[in-house]
């Protein structure tokens, strides 16, 4: 997606735009509050709720609806797989079904945001190293077998959510040890009004994350749509051709 296709920042739009800003940082601190002081008097079905509810909230604050089609796997084991679009994408899974993330080991480092992502149960990975992903894949096997239900965005990257890039394939192989169902999910953003596709939230290139989220804040009204496919199983299937598989499938799912 090129500069000149993004949506302008609708720069009269500023004095909403910060009080948003304003709640969004109360509604981050929150969530810090309730991981750092609640949660440990709390067993993990209470957290998962707790996080499902706060990721709820912020998409309130953040003026986004949340439209979910289709069914979520009621209990795990489960590995979610989803095309990645935006910033968003994981407060919107976690608002449909909470979920253990896999993700870049920097977010583990981010202000306010590390120690949330962290409390939530996110497994981190160190993308350039060969070594970790292997480690990340036995972790996540073992917590594939626990009953767990975690979620990965296999492209490695955001898009700008109108194709679906290829999927890697690696982290598919705690699936397939474990012996658990994946279940495909389609993310996209649309103008709430018209339900066309909206490009505000993407972020990709040389977007920043604060303009990302001032050009969100700033749009007309977004919802973002989850439409969860039917889970399947290995079956025999070597990890790459089922990635591409899957990659076909979300890709369909995501029209």
């Amino acid at each position: 997606m090129s500069a000149s296709s993004r949506p302008p920042v609708r720069w009269a739009r500023a004095p909403r735009v910060v009080w948003r800003l304003l709640r969004v940082l109360g509604q981050v601190l929150r969530g810090l509050h309730t991981v750092t002081r609640r949660f440990p008097t709390l067993n993990e079905e209470q957290r998962a709720d707790q996080v499902q509810l706060w990721s709820a909230q912020m998409l309130q604050v953040l003026g986004i609806e949340l439209r979910v089609l289709g069914q979520p796997v009621p209990q795990g084991p489960a590995l979610l797989v989803s095309n990645h679009i935006s910033w968003l994408d994981i407060l919107v899974l976690h608002a449909s079904r909470h979920c253990r993330f896999v993700s870049k080991s920097e977010v583990r480092h981010w202000p306010l945001i590390g120690p949330m992502a962290a409390a939530a149960g996110t497994l981190f990975i160190e993308r350039a190293s060969r070594r970790d992903a292997l480690r990340v894949v036995h972790d996540m096997r073992a917590s594939l077998a626990a009953g767990d239900v975690l979620a990965v965005f296999p492209e490695g990257t955001t898009g700008d959510g109108l194709q679906v890039l290829p999927f890697h394939a690696n982290l598919l192989q705690a699936a397939v040890s474990a012996g658990a169902p994946v279940q495909p999910v389609a993310l996209k953003f649309v103008e709430a009004a018209s339900g066309q596709r909206s490009l505000a939230p993407c972020y990709i290139g040389d977007d920043t994350l604060l303009g990302s989220l001032w050009r969100t804040l700033s749009s007309d009204p977004i919802a973002a749509v989850v439409r969860f496919g039917e889970p399947e199983l290995a079956e025999g299937r070597e990890r790459r051709a089922w990635a591409a598989e899957l990659q076909q499938t979300v890709s369909r799912l995501s029209e």
